[in-house]
C-alpha cells in the first residue's frame, strides 16, 4: 500500500471544476493584485471565525510581523513564546529587533505551559504569543488572565490551526491579533503561499490593512514602514472555492483522528498518542505521537509505503541562529524530549479506514 501524507492531489481533484473556473475568472478579468476576491474572501473568513476583522496576506509568517508591527513592538522589547514550533513564530519577533523569551511547553499538550509564564515576564516584556501547535489552542483562559494582569498584548500564532475552537471559540477570534497560515499542506491550504490576521479591534486592522500594503494610508502616502504583505487574488480565488466545504474537511479531520486513536489505543505501552484538551477542539493539522527509537519505525514505515515527518526535531533555543539568546540543552527539558521522540503520521481528510487499519497495523 502507498499513502500520500497530505493527499493535496485528491482534495484538488474533489473541488477541481470550481477551483479552475475561479482561478480563470481572475485571469480573465487580470485582477490579480487586490481584486475582489479578496474582499469576498475575507467577508467569509469573518462569517466564519466570528472575528470582526480578518485581514488577508501574502503568508503565515508575515501574518506575525503585520501583528507585532501593528502593535509597535520595538528593538530590546520582549515576547515570551515556545520553544517547540516552525521557527517564524521566533524568527519574526528576532526580525523586528525584539527578544524571543522561551518557556517550557506542557508535557500533554506541547503547548506553552501557561504556568510558567508569569516568571518570566519582566518590564522589558510586551506580549506573549501562544501556537496553537498541531491544531490545538493553548491554555487560553490562563494566558488571557496573565496578560490582562500585566498589560501585555496576546497574539495567537494559530498558523496549524484554523477551525480550531478553545470554550466554543475559534482561535481566530481569541487574543489581541490571532494569525494564520494558508501554506497548502495546512488544514485550510491555498496553492502557494497566503495567510491572515483577524481582530476584533478597529485601530488594529485599519493598521494592518495599511501595513500590508507598504504602510500607506492611499496611494504613494505611506503613514507607516510597511511590507509588501498582500495576498495574490489567484490565491483568494482558491480559496473562496475550499472555504465553502472546509466545516466538511474540518469534520472529517477530525473523524480521521478519532479513528487513528481508536485504533492505536492498545499500543500505549509502546506510543504516546495526542492528546486534546476538554476546553478545545483541535483542527488537526498533524497527528502527531510520541515514540523512543524513532529513526527505526521511521524507516519501517517508509519501508511499508508510509510516509511520515517530524514536527520538530530540534527546539528552537537550541538552534544555531539563537545562539546569542543564551540558552543551553536542558533549560527545556519537556521541548527537548517531546522534540526527540515526536512523529507525525500522514493525516489528510480523505484516509480511508484501511489506510488507517494499515498504518495501525504497521506501528
Amino acid at each position: 500500500m502507498k499513502i500520500d501524507f497530505a493527499n493535496l492531489q485528491y482534495q484538488y481533484q474533489r473541488y477541481k471544476f470550481e477551483i479552475d473556473e475561479a482561478i480563470h475568472a481572475v485571469l480573465d478579468k487580470s485582477n490579480y493584485i487586490m481584486g475582489e476576491e479578496i474582499t469576498e474572501l475575507e467577508e467569509s473568513l469573518q462569517t466564519f471565525t466570528g472575528a470582526k476583522y480578518a485581514i488577508t496576506c501574502s503568508s503565515g509568517t508575515d501574518a506575525l510581523l503585520l501583528a507585532m508591527m501593528a502593535l509597535d513592538i520595538q528593538p530590546g522589547d520582549e515576547i515570551i513564546t515556545t520553544p517547540f514550533t516552525f521557527i517564524a513564530t521566533s524568527e519574526t519577533i528576532a526580525l523586528l529587533g525584539a527578544k524571543p523569551v522561551f518557556v517550557d511547553i506542557d508535557k500533554h499538550t506541547y503547548n506553552i505551559d501557561a504556568a510558567q509564564i508569569e516568571a518570566k515576564i519582566t518590564p522589558k516584556t510586551k506580549a506573549i504569543i501562544p501556537v496553537s501547535l498541531y491544531g490545538q489552542p493553548a491554555d487560553m483562559e490562563a494566558i488571557q488572565a496573565i496578560a490582562d494582569q500585566h498589560g501585555l498584548k496576546v497574539i495567537i500564532d494559530g498558523a496549524q490551526s484554523f477551525g480550531s475552537t478553545y470554550q466554543g471559540k475559534t482561535d481566530s477570534n481569541l487574543g489581541d491579533i490571532s494569525c494564520t497560515s494558508f501554506f497548502p499542506a495546512k488544514p485550510l491550504g491555498c496553492f502557494g503561499d497566503g495567510g491572515a490576521v483577524f481582530t476584533n479591534d478597529e485601530v488594529l486592522a485599519t493598521k494592518m490593512k495599511q501595513l500590508r500594503i507598504h504602510g500607506q494610508n492611499k496611494r504613494y502616502h505611506h503613514k507607516y514602514i510597511g511590507l509588501g504583505g498582500r495576498l495574490d487574488t489567484i490565491q483568494a480565488a482558491v480559496l473562496n472555492v475550499k472555504l465553502k466545504y472546509y466545516a466538511d474537511d474540518l469534520a472529517l479531520r477530525q473523524a480521521v483522528a478519532a479513528k487513528y486513536s481508536e485504533k492505536l489505543k492498545v499500543k500505549s505501552e509502546k506510543l504516546v498518542l495526542p492528546y486534546v484538551h476538554e476546553n478545545a477542539a483541535s483542527a488537526w493539522a498533524q497527528y502527531s505521537i510520541r515514540v523512543q527509537g524513532r529513526e527505526a519505525l521511521q524507516k519501517q514505515l517508509q519501508d511499508q509505503g508510509i510516509p511520515t515527518a517530524v514536527h520538530y526535531p530540534m527546539p528552537l533555543h537550541l538552534q544555531e541562529c539563537f545562539g546569542y539568546l543564551g540558552y543551553r540543552e536542558g533549560d527545556f527539558p519537556i521541548a527537548e524530549q517531546v522534540s526527540r521522540e515526536i512523529l507525525s503520521l500522514p493525516m489528510n481528510p480523505y484516509l480511508l479506514d484501511e489506510e488507517i487499519d494499515y498504518i495501525g497495523m504497521m506501528l
